[in-house]
């Protein structure tokens, strides 16, 4: 299956001169997903709510100091391609291209839609993310704020003082409350002051209740539920009590695995593969393979690898956060690390990798999911 009857030609475009408050009010007015950015009849980029949320640039810069590149793709692309194209970009949108033109854009919820009742095969257990960070009551906007960024996520779990899930903030949440209309009526006497408002407690923003999924409910109900809700990641909990966090499962959770692939090798995706300069993508699965063929009892399925750049630097060079995450028959195992440079984060990650697959203890080989998936998914 492609994209060509998924994608669309209906979306908000703004000009690479327009003005960082017009964007803004855009978002706040229409939601997108992502609005493309044009110089004249060309493609520039793309500007997302989280570059907003990201950013400490005056509302009269130029969209184009904020807009970021993004996977560009033909009416004709495979959808599994598409989706490991969104993961690894970090983006939920993407630009259509037909005859080298800029035709429209195809989004992840349009991808999910399509492949809906192809999820029946997978539970939620077997894909979504247990590395969960989270956030407490009465910890300030600006602290979450901070989370967000450093961690590259857009959701963030609010517990109470017993670690009960108690709420949830978002990105949305959070552009919406610090960069609304400074003179709404709500915002009392706390309008136009920006630093009281980071200093409230998330309490006082987050959304509740909160719409979990079990572990063992099937992916295509978590997706529909997301969907249905326009929710773009649902709180994991174990079947018997859904106050208690067991992990998140997100939309990019559900294309990292539509796009697993059945090669020979080790599958690997790399989020923010922008940042890449002395590494290749064979060398980070050959070094990542190393690790995991020292260990035969250890059946892998898949491997993650995200980086995140950060804003200090040295000597030029910016300080990459690295995390490696791999899916394998005995669960996730993860391994993460900080350097100067994407090659050096990614081998202090790798070493902190190596050492927790080793404290893994009495590991089975299981093929089942793995065909399962690959048999589901090879119908698309």
């Amino acid at each position: 299956m492609d994209i060509a009857d998924i994608a669309t030609n209906d979306f908000v475009e703004v000009d690479v001169d327009q003005r960082l408050s017009k964007v803004r009010s855009i978002f706040e007015r229409e939601n997108p997903k992502g609005i493309i950015v044009t110089d004249g009849d060309e493609y520039a980029g793309l500007v997302t709510q989280r570059e907003l949320l990201q950013s400490h640039v005056e509302d009269s810069a130029k969209v184009a100091a904020l807009m970021k590149s993004a996977p560009k793709v033909e009416r004709t692309t495979n959808i599994r391609e598409v989706a490991r194209m969104l993961v690894e970009g970090g983006t939920k949108v993407a630009p259509v291209f037909e005859d080298d033109a800029l035709w429209g854009i195809v989004t992840a919820d349009a991808i999910l839609e399509a492949v809906l009742e192809n999820l029946d095969v997978l539970t939620v257990d077997q894909i979504y993310t247990d590395d969960t960070v989270t956030v407490h009551e009465s910890d300030r906007v600006g602290q979450a704020i901070n989370l967000l960024r450093e961690h590259g996520v857009s959701r963030l779990p609010v517990v109470d003082d017993d670690g009960q899930l108690s709420g949830m903030v978002t990105t949305h949440d959070i552009v919406d409350f610090v960069v609304r209309d400074m003179n709404k009526a709500t915002l009392g006497e706390r309008s136009g002051d920006i630093e009281r408002m980071l200093d409230l407690p998330v309490y006082d923003i987050m959304n509740s209740p909160v719409r979990t999924i079990t572990l063992g409910a099937s992916v295509r109900d978590a997706v529909s539920g997301m969907l249905e809700n326009s929710y773009a990641g649902l709180v994991v909990t174990p079947e018997e009590n859904d106050r208690l966090i067991a992990g998140v499962l997100t939309k990019t959770d559900v294309l990292r695995a539509l796009s697993y692939t059945e090669e020979e090798h080790l599958d690997v995706q790399i989020t923010n593969i922008n940042l890449l300069e002395t590494l290749s993508r064979d060398e980070i699965r050959e070094s990542i393979e190393a690790v995991v063929q020292k260990y035969q009892r250890m059946s892998v399925h898949h491997a993650h690898v995200r980086f995140h750049e950060h804003k200090e630097k040295l000597r030029g060079t910016p300080l990459i956060q690295c995390q490696i995450r791999i899916r394998s028959d005995r669960g996730q195992v993860a391994g993460s690390g900080e350097g100067y440079g994407a090659e050096n984060a990614f081998y202090v990650a790798l070493d902190k990798l190596e050492r927790n697959v080793i404290e893994m203890k009495d590991m089975r080989s299981d093929e089942i999911y793995k065909g399962q998936l690959l048999r589901k998914l090879g119908e698309l």
